[in-house]
């Protein structure tokens, strides 16, 4: 064995102890790595930011890749999140960009008048209320959004769970383009993805489970020692544990 890396108890202690709030995976970096769709999702974003009118950023988190699209919003710039701690973040960062952000529990209805809007973004929302969406869009309006898939990161789930056979149905691109025209919405463009997410360390792992609490539910170190001891070992034989995400662009226009 290779006495210079990190034995398993300190891989997993110190992806334990580490905090996990906000959204930002900088402490994977060198660690982990997660393929991005090929077709460039903030740019696209940019674009259509600097011809409409009035914008809305639905589940903006810190606001990251919002202020990071374009350096000019339209005269109307609003985000929405529900999160306290991402609220403080996206408004300090937006703010000053003249992106007004309102705190919304992420329930229907969205706190803005019929039509208000010629485009609605967000990028990986939790839940999608496509009538809300259709409602505070102008006729012409586009909903433009990149959405998390079925089945992300199922060989993780799966790995610690089980066979997992229902892993976001409902997040099926056939699903979720028959709900928008069901909510009065045109498909105008749909592009899927199958991406790569590799994991270099056992702590990486542990430190993504503890983030992205969906992937194995309830999961903690304590429950699932002896499959994360197994997967360390896994790791190490094979230099890595590969799992995949899945993404798709929607853009959808209301009549």
């Amino acid at each position: 064995m290779d006495h210079s890396s990190p034995s398993f108890d300190d891989l997993i202690a110190e992806a334990d102890a580490v905090s996990v709030d906000g959204w930002d995976f900088s402490w994977l970096d060198g660690r982990a790595t997660e393929e991005r769709p090929p077709w460039g999702y903030q740019r696209l974003l940019g674009e259509r930011l600097r011809g409409a009118r009035a914008a809305l950023d639905i589940q903006t988190g810190g606001g990251e890749v919002l202020a990071g699209a374009t350096d000019s919003f339209p005269p109307t710039a609003v985000a929405t999140e529900s999160w306290p701690p991402n609220l403080a973040k996206a408004t300090a960062l937006l703010h000053p960009r003249g992106v007004v952000v309102v705190a919304d529990p992420d329930e229907p209805p969205l706190p803005f008048a019929d039509g208000a809007f010629d485009l609605v973004s967000s990028r990986h929302p939790a839940t999608v209320h496509w009538a809300e969406i259709a409602r505070v869009l102008a006729p012409g309006g586009t909903y433009l959004a990149q959405h998390v898939g079925p089945a992300t990161s199922l060989e993780l789930t799966e790995w610690f769970l089980g066979p997992w056979p229902s892993s976001g149905a409902d997040r099926h691109p056939d699903v979720e383009t028959a709900e928008a025209r069901a909510a009065g919405l045109e498909i105008v463009d749909l592009r899927t993805a199958r991406l790569r997410m590799e994991f270099h360390d056992i702590g990486a792992v542990v430190y993504f489970l503890r983030k992205v609490l969906w992937t194995v539910p309830e999961f903690s170190v304590a429950k699932y020692r002896d499959r994360l001891r197994e997967m360390d070992a896994a790791i190490r034989r094979d230099g890595l544990f590969l799992a995949h995400s899945t993404r798709h662009l929607i853009e959808a226009r209301k009549p």
